[in-house]
């Protein structure tokens, strides 16, 4: 069971380390859903910490259809990326109709060559997810997909992401859930659907807010729910 933590500021990807989460995702903006990172904030947590380091490649909270200078940001972000040394990206391109927006998608993967590649919630906004899913596939560059299985939290979703996991068994990405997991329900979800991959942003914090750093003592006790998968 590999768990995914959000941070936001150099203290929080500290703490997430010191108490074991996996793997970073590394945004600003998360009252927006996320956004794109400074490049000082990307730099000092890739030299600080040893876990893995996904940066989240968003440059604004409009919905995840971008414009030609959108892409260009997208791309010089992502260079810089490689260049500060981080592990992966985190992106998502939707159409107008709510289709994965495969020409964008090529562009981001082709600059994205050598990065661990996440393709994040926009998947839960697409118009059609099981098509969405089939689409991702053609891509053995991404990774994985965070989803909360179309759902407003994954907890809803179990027949979802049972369904989804089939495809993916046919190759294809891993399935990590995100959204609406907490320490109380998590141990459920998992029985309904043992994902491999699991994603926690507030639900980790102070008071679960993000206003509120990361608690540690929420990792190590999510740490200690999720043993057993």
């Amino acid at each position: 069971m590999l768990i995914e933590v959000i941070a936001d500021s150099l203290t929080d990807a500290h703490t997430a380390e010191k108490a074991g989460a996996d793997r970073i995702e590394l945004v600003t903006g998360m009252l927006e859903g996320g956004l794109t990172p400074s490049y000082g904030l990307i730099e000092q947590v890739c030299q600080a910490v040893t876990i893995p380091v996904q940066v989240m490649i968003r440059p604004h909270s409009r919905g995840f259809v971008y414009s030609t200078d959108d892409l260009q940001v997208m791309v010089e972000d992502i260079k810089q990326c490689k260049k500060l040394g981080a592990n992966g990206v985190v992106i998502g391109v939707l159409t107008e109709q709510g289709d994965i927006h495969e020409t964008a998608l090529e562009e981001l993967l082709h600059v994205s060559e050598g990065l661990d590649v996440t393709f994040h919630r926009a998947l839960d906004e697409a118009k059609d997810l099981e098509e969405s899913i089939k689409v991702l596939r053609k891509y053995p560059q991404i990774r994985r997909v965070l989803t909360s299985g179309g759902k407003p939290s994954a907890i809803e979703a179990v027949e979802q992401y049972s369904n989804m996991q089939k495809q993916v068994d046919r190759g294809g990405p891993i399935l990590m859930a995100g959204a609406g997991l907490t320490l109380e329900n998590i141990a459920s979800f998992l029985r309904g659907f043992p994902a491999k991959e699991i994603h926690f942003g507030k639900a980790v914090r102070i008071d679960s807010s993000y206003a509120c750093s990361i608690d540690p003592e929420k990792i190590i006790a999510l740490r200690n729910l999720t043993s057993f998968s």
